[in-house]
């Protein structure tokens, strides 16, 4: 049959269509001019031939090579890891293509958000403050700190207590219940007590940060480290901080300091930091931390939220846990949204430069100059060999989950990944940790780690996360609301407490994609203005994992 609704061609070069819902074997295809059927059942996501390929022979999604047969396929057959194996262009430096078909804005002419505007002109979508520690070894005085703060000042999170499913557990045990019992016992689902009122009003969060680094790896990773907290710390979501150093480490103040002055060379944020070493005592080095803390935040609850142009957004883009529809319907929209975004003078962040193989040379022609484009070539091949000298090429990235969902190689994981830019030029290119805030499309060296990229794309200056996924994550931030979108209405209705938004509309034909991009920046700008919080800020999913230089996919 010859229908939209059961499959799809991506691009007019593609020799493999794409499931949107499970074809049964024998089921007769018609496609254009060709007549076949399916050899086997082929499961939602995944693709089939529309020609017989030869062993060798090029396999072509989204217009560009994701692949190549390892046997002869007939007409008709699903695509495997068993009988296609990673394959990718190369890529060499080419003329700029910078011409872009701008979306029509004209239904946010004059719209605004309500963001703290900080003294360097940046906004924010957020006020909170931060207590970092320089080293792992400050990590427990870390925690002290949250355990005196936190509750006190109506910042914990109690949305959902499950202590009284314990109690009910202890009970059954004491009462003699057997291992049957207990786990087929109907234990309550009763909520918490429910949370204490602020203290200050105007700050969204007191945000603890934990990381097993600054000592005892490379001085590259502690240079690192030094730059990522800056990123933090001169963050306009950020109203200042709180940093617990031990004294000794390779991390050290001074480097911090250097690398908030590179960031924000009029740095004006209440900056508190302590070093054990010197103070003596945890009691004092405790006694102080609280009290300048206190004065801090009474100095960060000044501040209020006031409209700022959309220009202003900056939108870090990821995705995790993607499926096959991730590259057709939740990542496109947001590509969409990136256009309108770059179109109205705002700034976008795409990362995850392993899930950018295969698509080097069309970012490296829209990169705006020469320049620009052999700085992104350069990382990606420097990048490339890093993974392949330590025996996991970028061909290893896809997981099981991916694979299992029509991801069977990393180009076609991709080319997919790769449409949340959009197709405005590139007007920079980061390395990490360093700020990608430029108006237009950053490019942002990451892994293609979730966590590891998010937190990334954060420090670099994004004041809101667009996070599509087909498998479901729970993915947060500390600082920065993440929205989450799924690329099928499935998932949607299964794990609605971590969707924001759903795309699987477009699978299903009720919505384009410039619909659903429309629906997303509207979410952005209630997000942005602390109308809505996303998912992960409502659960609390503060996940900050700093990337150490080797090799992550």
């Amino acid at each position: 049959m010859d229908d939209k609704h059961f499959f799809l061609q991506i691009h007019p070069q593609d020799n493999v269509l794409v499931a949107l819902q499970d074809l049964p074997a024998g089921m007769e295809v018609r496609f254009g001019d060709k007549r076949f059927r399916l050899i086997s059942g082929v499961k939602a996501k995944h693709k089939f031939t529309i020609e017989p390929l030869a062993a060798g022979a090029d396999i072509r999604m989204y217009g560009v090579l994701v692949g190549k047969t390892n046997v002869d396929l007939p007409q008709g057959e699903t695509i495997t890891t068993e009988n296609i194996h990673h394959a990718a262009s190369t890529f060499k430096l080419g003329e700029r293509k910078l011409d872009w078909q701008q979306p029509d804005t004209s239904s946010f002419e004059g719209r605004t958000f309500m963001g703290y505007h900080r003294s360097n002109g940046a906004v924010g979508t957020a006020n909170y403050w931060l207590v970092i520690p320089m080293v792992f070894c400050e990590n427990r005085n870390v925690a002290v700190l949250k355990q005196a703060l936190e509750e006190k000042l109506g910042y914990s999170k109690r949305s959902r207590d499950y202590e009284p499913e314990v109690d009910q557990l202890i009970e059954l045990y004491r009462a003699g219940a057997t291992v049957e019992d207990i786990l087929n016992a109907d234990v309550g689902t009763s909520r918490g007590p429910a949370e204490a009122p602020r203290l200050f009003e105007h700050i969204d969060g007191i945000k603890f940060l934990n990381h097993q680094m600054g000592c005892g790896g490379t001085r590259t990773d502690s240079d690192a480290l030094c730059g990522l907290l800056a990123g933090y710390i001169t963050h306009p979501n950020v109203a200042g901080a709180t940093v617990l150093s031990l004294g000794c480490q390779h991390a050290q103040a001074s480097i911090l300091r250097e690398e908030i002055a590179k960031r924000d060379p009029g740095f004006d944020k209440p900056l508190y930091i302590f070093e054990q070493q010197l103070m003596g005592t945890e009691t004092n080095l405790i006694q102080q931390a609280l009290k300048h803390t206190f004065a801090g935040l009474v100095q960060a609850n000044q501040q209020r939220r006031q409209p700022a142009p959309l220009r202003k957004l900056c939108i870090g883009l990821e995705c995790g846990g993607s499926d096959g529809f991730s590259g057709i319907s939740a990542n496109p929209a947001l590509g969409y949204v990136s256009d309108m975004l770059v179109a109205m003078g705002g700034s976008v962040i795409l990362s995850e430069f392993p899930e950018l193989c295969g698509v080097e040379q069309e970012l490296s022609d829209r990169c705006v100059d020469e320049s620009t484009a052999l700085r992104f070539m350069e990382l990606m091949k420097t990048y490339a060999a890093r993974a392949e000298a330590d025996g996991s090429g970028f061909y290893a990235n896809p997981s099981p989950g991916n694979i299992r969902d029509g991801l069977i190689t990393d180009a076609i994981k991709s080319a997919g990944a790769a449409k949340k830019g959009g197709t405005s030029p590139v007007t920079a290119v980061v390395d990490y940790p360093g700020l990608a805030n430029k108006p237009g499309l950053n490019l942002l060296c990451t892994p293609g780690n979730d966590v590891e990229s998010t937190t990334a794309e954060v420090a670099a200056g994004a004041n809101v996360v667009l996070f599509t996924t087909g498998l479901g994550t729970p993915t947060g931030n500390p600082v920065a609301p993440v929205i989450k979108l799924s690329t099928n209405s499935k998932l949607y209705e299964r794990m609605p407490d971590i969707i924001d938004i759903n795309c699987g509309t477009i699978i299903e034909g009720t919505e384009t994609i410039s619909q659903v991009a429309h629906r997303i920046l509207d979410y952005i700008i209630q997000v942005a203005s602390g109308e809505v919080q996303s998912k992960a800020v409502q659960l609390g999913q503060d996940d900050f994992i700093p990337w150490r230089r080797g090799v992550s996919l």
